[in-house]
């Protein structure tokens, strides 16, 4: 008797984590795809998907913040858009004064509206106690409207050398947009895993109560999570306005569900508390995968929403079995 107890033990020790599932489960579909179209695993298709990553990455990272504290940011897609628009219009406003002068004014100008549009949501949700998603789908409706408004429903175009700087360039032959994803991701690890404020939005997300009870300020813990997120919505809107070369009203699209399918197939738990600094990575990876591969196969959108909806469900209810 006990030789099987010891037994069953053991093999519940050796039983996979989920971020080994999930990672056996992104080279198993790269595997897949590059062997039913091999011009999937060509380098250059392997930069594009390391560069798209990046992007989702930076956004289901901001994303996870408010969700670790059991919320969400239902205005991540219309701040990108609002954004990119308003920094494009800086730029075109202040060209008079030089171009290094005019580029700084516009990414001095996302990260001021990035923290502005984090304080908004942050202040709301957590000082006068609103729900996050009243809050937040407001938010959508107003940025987003504005971000029509101001540009007339067309695209804004920035400086040339913006797309040079933030797009085209490279650190040691990698892409300047993967580079500031990897450095979003070493400070990601810093902050969720040895700051005091990260393991405190831990603490918020797993149980409120507990936390006020220990005496960490709760609200002011939900307040930075909306404000870190919308700057790093900030940073995303700019290196994506780059890439397109102009300020989008549109550029936000669904951003919002993409990012926060990405934190949740990444192992980020809807109900707070729950997640690594890895979690949105992971995520980012697999839809990116998923998403070209679909291409690959030249699978209409609207098919691809489809099949990104059943991964959602598919993550959430392994969260919430794993969670009983």
């Amino acid at each position: 008797m006990m030789s099987r107890i010891s037994q069953a033990g053991a093999l519940r020790s050796f039983q996979p984590s989920a971020p080994l599932i999930l990672l056996i489960a992104l080279v198993a579909l790269v595997v897949a795809i590059g062997w039913a179209r091999p011009r999937f695993v060509h380098p250059d298709n392997f930069e594009n998907l390391l560069i798209q990553t990046s992007y989702i990455y930076i956004f289901a990272f901001a994303q996870m913040l408010p969700l670790l504290t059991r919320g969400f940011d239902l205005s991540l897609g219309a701040s990108v858009s609002f954004i990119s628009v308003a920094s494009a219009l800086a730029m075109v406003e202040t060209a008079h004064l030089g171009l290094p002068v005019s580029l700084f004014i516009g990414l001095l100008a996302s990260i001021a509206l990035g923290a502005a549009i984090g304080t908004t949501n942050g202040a709301l949700t957590s000082y006068l106690k609103i729900n996050p998603f009243i809050v937040t789908l407001g938010t959508w409706n107003i940025i987003g409207g504005v971000a029509a408004v101001v540009s007339n429903g067309f695209p804004v175009k920035t400086p040339i050398e913006l797309n040079h700087v933030l797009y085209g360039a490279t650190v040691f032959h990698v892409p300047i947009p993967v580079v500031i994803s990897a450095l979003i991701f070493a400070l990601s690890w810093i902050f969720l895993e040895r700051s005091v404020y990260g393991r405190r939005m831990y603490l918020v997300g797993d149980n409120p109560n507990a936390a006020r009870t220990a005496g960490i300020n709760v609200d002011r813990v939900v307040f930075l999570s909306y404000l870190m997120c919308s700057v790093l919505v900030a940073v995303g809107a700019v290196l994506m306005t780059a890439r397109a070369g102009s300020g989008e009203p549109n550029l936000g699209g669904n951003l919002t569900l993409q990012s926060i399918a990405a934190a949740v197939v990444g192992g980020v738990s809807l109900r707070g508390g729950g997640g690594r600094f890895f979690s949105p990575l992971l995520g980012a990876a697999l839809i990116t995968v998923l998403s070209s591969g679909l291409n690959f196969f030249r699978v209409e959108s609207y098919i691809q929403n489809i099949a990104l909806g059943f991964v959602i469900i598919a993550s959430v209810c392994v969260d919430q079995v794993r969670r009983r």
